[in-house]
């Protein structure tokens, strides 16, 4: 088998074998290493504009967990799983322009021109959008790292859930979460103790359509 179709076949596996796993064996803790090389391979996502307006806290404290249930509506997992990663949204994310793209340039893949063009560029367009909309290119954005990180942790042979079942003014309340970030949803990571149950899809026909709805 030549290596493409190998990795080909791989990252197929990944995608199918990944399922939103609700019970988790709580003896088993993922140490930070693991989530931190999880993470690097996450934080490739795409973003707008490369603004990666993502910020994360991950509660992988027991006490913290517990003091998480009754916020994320008494869902049992936030317990078992070995961590919990609240995906955040800097709604002041453009304000790293600057280092952003100060980094791009020092790849040698763009003119100082060009960056610097590319920082205020950022600066006047997201600076001047309204919170609502500032808070849609957002959530599109964590929507992407997201999937990210549960393919990666699936492909370490980790499972995930994504939650969108909690209170995010009490979040922010209870865990001191920054004025400018907005909670996006909370994934659950862990070593399922039940797999995950497969779940009817849409078909291609159903979904799709070429060049018109016509």
């Amino acid at each position: 088998m030549s290596k493409p179709l190998q990795a080909a076949q791989e990252f197929a596996a990944v995608l199918k074998e990944r399922r939103s796993v609700r019970h988790y064996d709580p003896t088993v803790k993922i140490s930070r290493e693991e989530i931190k090389q999880m993470f690097e391979l996450a934080l490739t996502a795409p973003s707008s504009s490369n603004m990666q307006p993502w910020r994360f806290l991950i509660i992988d404290d027991q006490g913290l967990k517990e003091k998480l249930l009754p916020i994320s509506y008494n869902q049992q997992h936030v317990l078992e799983a070995s961590a919990v990663i609240a995906v955040l949204i800097d709604m002041k994310f453009y304000e790293k322009a600057s280092e952003i793209y100060h980094s791009t340039a020092n790849l040698g893949v763009m003119s100082e021109e060009l960056r610097d063009k590319m920082i205020q560029s950022s600066l006047k367009l997201y600076g001047s959008l309204p919170e609502e909309a500032l808070r849609r290119v957002g959530t599109f954005d964590a929507g992407l790292v997201s999937m990210q990180l549960m393919l990666a942790a699936r492909s370490m042979g980790y499972d995930t859930v994504p939650m969108g079942g909690y209170n995010a003014e009490q979040f922010k309340a209870a865990f001191d979460v920054p004025a400018t970030y907005e909670p996006a949803l909370l994934i659950a990571v862990g070593k399922a103790s039940e797999a995950g149950h497969p779940t009817s899809r849409l078909t291609f026909e159903e979904v799709t359509n070429w060049n018109s709805f016509n």
